[in-house]
Order: structure tokens, then sequence, then C-alpha cells
């Protein structure tokens, strides 16, 4: 299943097959740890953001806010996997 959802870009279904798997608590194989991976950079690359520091103090309060709102997602992904 998580290969499907791989060719059909959808890493968070993805992620999701994968966490699944991971809690079985078997030890993963090769191609588990590689599907694993693929899964998780991709959910995390899809929502990282760049900091520009340019712009007004009213754009730079919403870009701070964002990037925070972003990191907790973040965060919150990287642990379910761990």
């Amino acid at each position: 299943k998580a290969k499907l959802a791989e060719q059909a870009e959808r890493y968070d279904d993805m992620a999701a097959c994968m966490k699944q798997v991971t809690e079985q608590g078997a030890e993963l194989t090769n191609e588990e740890r590689n599907l694993l991976s693929v899964a998780y950079k991709n959910v995390v690359g899809a929502r990282s953001i760049e900091q520009k520091t340019e712009g007004n103090d009213k754009k730079l309060q919403m870009v701070k806010e964002y990037r925070e709102k972003v990191e907790a997602e973040l965060r919150e992904i990287c642990n379910e996997v761990l």
C-alpha cells in the first residue's frame, strides 16, 4: 500500500502506512526502511518553508507565526516515527 501511495505522490498516506508497519515491532527490511525514509522525507519537505528577512514588521510577524506552526507540525510528524 505504501508503494501505491508513493506512486500517487500521496506521502501523508505513505507515512501513515509505514507508521503502521513500524508499530508492529518487527525489524524493518531494507525496502521498508527505504519506504519509511522516502515517506517522511517528502512529508517534511512538503511542509518546509524558506525564511525571508526582508519586509515590514507585520510581514515578519506573520512569517514568524507561520514558521512556528510549521515547526510544530514537523516536530509532531518526526515524533510519530520515533
